[in-house]
């Protein structure tokens, strides 16, 4: 296996830089691996496809302000930094850019306009890690989420009007830098719909991190060092899924996010309450013991998520999709269109 193996060439046009409005107009791609035959739809239509006491699992993480734009206390060096993980009270680790201007003992001054003195803090760099990591800890984290902006993946380059669109509806546990993008499609009116056809819901939290932004710069992805992150699947979801599976009911995973954790917390196709960091880096090759079926947006040339959708449905089929989708001018990536692997 080699990451030259889940390449594609996606022309800049075809990334959506604005969401679909409504929600649920985007387009959604139906792929069926029993047959590897593929339907085109909208996202509405998904109820369709879904039967009364499948049970639809949902990452209800949310999307913090993550991105921080500061000064170098001794310089006019201007600094970006990206929240990734909560070490400790006021510690976190971050990635900063540019890196290589910022070492150890360094103070950053952040306000909501770097130079200026309005009301501010100060981040002081602890560590050093490789590729722009560095532990900081923050003078004032209660100031963070005033002096915070919502990141949106370096491929969009168009501001959003509203912040909230880069949220998921259920989005209720703060913790990710970068939204559980599958989950964008879903409208109120929709979940509504779903529900009275008798299909379950349940939520799990996964706080999206660096492996969003971080490509893989490996030959083998085996080598890949996969990034942690944190997550929370209660006992009354665990019991819950546990049930559906015993009844032959499918489990339904919204977003690949959702299936690294639901497969995380699954010992001997059982599946356990879990709190924790995953760490878990689905290839080819991988059986999947929870996860019956995956609605997921179209990823990133050699991806870990393009690896997972891979492993599911096999990457022929995947990148023969991801072909017709091109063809027939699907949107990709975060704002982009959808497809469910059944």
């Amino acid at each position: 296996m080699k990451i030259s193996d889940f390449d594609y060439q996606l022309p800049p046009e075809f990334i959506a830089q604005t969401p679909v409005e409504p929600r649920d107009q985007s387009r959604l791609m139906v792929l069926h691996r029993a047959n590897s035959s593929i339907e085109h739809h909208y996202f509405h239509e998904v109820i369709d496809y879904l039967h009364s006491g499948d049970t639809l699992v949902f990452n209800n993480s949310r999307v913090i302000p993550a991105r921080l734009l500061g000064q170098k206390s001794d310089s006019v060096t201007k600094v970006e930094l990206l929240l990734l993980r909560r070490l400790d009270n006021g510690t976190w680790e971050t990635l900063v850019h540019p890196g290589k201007k910022v070492t150890v003992g360094d103070k950053i001054n952040i306000t909501n306009k770097p130079g200026e003195a309005d009301e501010g803090m100060t981040a002081e760099v602890l560590e050093r890690g490789e590729n722009g990591i560095r532990v900081v800890r923050f003078s004032s984290e209660s100031l963070l989420e005033q002096l915070g902006r919502v990141p949106l993946p370096p491929y969009i380059h168009v501001p959003l009007a509203e912040p909230e669109r880069y949220q998921t509806v259920y989005a209720k546990v703060k913790g990710s830098v970068a939204a559980p993008t599958a989950g964008l499609h879903f409208t109120p009116r929709l979940l509504k719909k779903l529900q009275q056809k008798g299909i379950q819901f349940t939520f799990v939290t996964l706080h999206i991190g660096l492996d969003t932004f971080r490509p893989v710069r490996v030959d083998d992805p085996h080598h890949h060092p996969i990034h942690k992150e944190y997550g929370e699947l209660s006992p009354k979801t665990a019991t819950l899924l546990n049930q559906a599976k015993k009844q032959g009911k499918r489990i339904v995973a919204v977003g690949t996010s959702t299936v690294r954790l639901i497969e995380a917390a699954t010992q001997a196709d059982d599946i356990q309450p879990f709190t924790g960091w995953v760490d878990l880096f689905i290839l080819p090759g991988y059986r999947f013991r929870i996860t019956d079926t995956i609605i997921t947006n179209f990823h990133l040339p050699r991806s870990t998520l393009l690896m997972l959708v891979s492993a599911f449905a096999g990457r022929e089929f995947i990148l023969r999709a991801y072909e017709q989708a091109r063809r027939l001018g699907y949107r990709f990536y975060s704002f982009g269109d959808c497809m469910i692997i059944f």
